[in-house]
């Protein structure tokens, strides 16, 4: 053995691996979770948004119908999305959709999504 030394353990180094590998897992987790975390949010504003959209164009074609139901109909149910619709004076209406955000880690919470849509009333031409 002259052209290798021979590795020796201390006593001091043992378990250091170990010690690293738990160090930079629980860092890598908390990356994961911020990265779910963070499609959660990016879902639920896309989710606001369709809502809003959907229950403006309902109440701007037809205002007897359902818009509320027609943004809620238009999400993912497990979201528990509400929507809220008010009319603009007769000539537009407005549709407001709120989203809660899921948290991945059950004591952090964030606020709700909200997006809010304005169209024109159009009536039906008749003839």
């Amino acid at each position: 053995m002259t052209g290798y030394a021979r590795q020796v353990r201390r006593p001091a180094e043992e378990g250091q691996a170990a010690v690293e590998f738990v160090g930079w897992v629980t860092v890598l987790l908390i990356a994961a979770l911020a990265a779910v975390q963070l499609g959660f949010v990016a879902y639920a504003v896309q989710q606001a948004g369709t809502a809003s959209r959907a229950a403006a164009r309902v109440a701007s074609q037809d205002p007897t119908a359902d818009a509320a139901g027609a943004g809620q109909a238009a999400t993912s149910s497990w979201l528990g999305t509400d929507v809220d619709v008010s009319p603009g004076g007769g000539e537009a209406v407005t549709a407001t959709a709120t989203v809660p955000i899921p948290s991945v880690i059950p004591l952090f919470s964030l606020p709700s999504a909200q997006r809010s849509t304005t169209m024109p009333v159009t009536t039906p031409a008749t003839d």
